[in-house]
């Protein structure tokens, strides 16, 4: 009687069945493993974004400053960098102090003007239990959350600064250097298509950057002289906060608002009106004339889709998540767009080769 045929047990990793199941097991431990690499270094990888995005910022003005300037990328680089630092520290050293004074004074007018808000609401019966301004105040920063966990020291704030502005200027001054090095990790038939990915990406964070901060110059600069035109008070604040808080859109404009609207009614009925009508007129003119201008020469975001990842990344990774959901949103919008294109274009590329075959071939 000849004996049976030994097969492969449960461990025998020659058995192909158990070699399948080991890479599919593979695949799904290495992409847990990714998702719990990317919430542990969450905070660093924002901050390697946000030099990214900064050096998109800087790559962008040097570029506009050939237009005008023939001189190398180097230098034009270097004056740009240097303006916008110069800038900076202008606002800091010479605005600073009147500023400062400004902010504690918006801040005395906000509290009032929300204490008779809830005067007013207890009144009407909107407002149950006497809820009062320290109360709302501890409600809303416990629904916050996380949301100020990237700036909760002056340190932490200022070294984050200092790491996004080192990691802009550095992939600014040679941006292909870190692209070969990205290419480097991935397999030879997959490079062209990343740096045609890359190129687009680059193309489309510059002219979002640019459109960004051409949003927020205008809604900074118009509120503050149209404020000032109509005599609220602490019009060169609230100019400014305006103009940083565009960099959020649909968040930044609700908070701007209420801030000016407030700082208007604390003066006056006809100050109030004024200051919403100053309001109506800057996101009208920043929703209908820049950002259409923007969204046409670069990605069309719809703004549910903003506001829906601006609030899911706010929660997840805090202030930094909230301020780059946007740019994130976008390349990786470009990126599945410019995915969809070369696929495209292969299977033209197959059908046709395929229609070659297939014809006859002739004597």
């Amino acid at each position: 009687m000849s004996a049976e045929p030994e097969q492969a047990g449960p461990i025998e990793l020659r058995d192909p069945a158990i070699r399948l199941e080991m890479k599919r097991a593979g695949v799904w431990i290495g992409m847990v493993l990714a998702v719990l690499a990317v919430i542990v270094l969450a905070q660093p990888l924002l901050l390697i974004f946000a030099g990214i995005v900064l050096a998109a910022m800087l790559d962008g003005g040097a570029r506009l400053l050939g237009r005008v300037l023939p001189i190398g990328r180097g230098w034009r680089l270097a004056i740009v960098t240097l303006a916008g630092i110069g800038f900076l520290v202008w606002t800091i050293q010479f605005a600073g102090t009147e500023l400062a004074a400004e902010a504690a004074r918006l801040r005395v007018v906000i509290a009032a003007q929300v204490e008779r808000l809830l005067a007013w609401g207890n009144q009407m019966g909107l407002v149950q239990g006497g809820l009062d301004v320290q109360q709302l105040s501890g409600q809303i920063m416990g629904t916050l959350g996380r949301l100020g966990s990237a700036v909760s020291s002056a340190l932490g704030a200022i070294a984050s600064a200092v790491m996004i502005l080192v990691i802009g200027i550095f992939i600014a001054i040679e941006p292909r250097l870190y692209q070969r090095g990205v290419a480097w990790m991935l397999p030879m038939e997959s490079r062209d298509r990343f740096y045609r990915s890359a190129a687009k990406m680059g193309y489309v964070m510059r002219r979002l950057m640019a459109g960004r901060l051409l949003g927020m110059a205008v809604e900074g600069v118009g509120t503050w002289l149209l404020l000032l035109a109509g005599g609220v008070p602490m019009a060169a604040l609230l100019g400014i906060l305006t103009g940083l808080l565009a960099f959020l859109p649909n968040i930044g404009a609700i908070i701007s608002g209420v801030l000016i609207v407030l700082a208007g009614f604390s003066v006056g009925v006809n100050e109030g009106l004024w200051a919403i009508a100053v309001y109506l007129i800057v996101q009208t003119v920043d929703g209908y004339l820049i950002v259409p201008y923007v969204a046409k020469k670069t990605v069309d975001l719809a703004p549910a889709l903003v506001l829906g990842a601006q609030l899911l990344f706010g929660a997840l990774f805090g202030l930094m998540g909230l301020m780059l959901a946007d740019p994130m949103v976008a390349m990786l919008k470009t990126a599945l767009e410019q995915k969809s294109e070369d696929d495209e274009d292969d299977a033209e590329e197959e059908a046709e080769a395929r229609a070659r075959k297939r014809r006859p071939k002739t004597a």
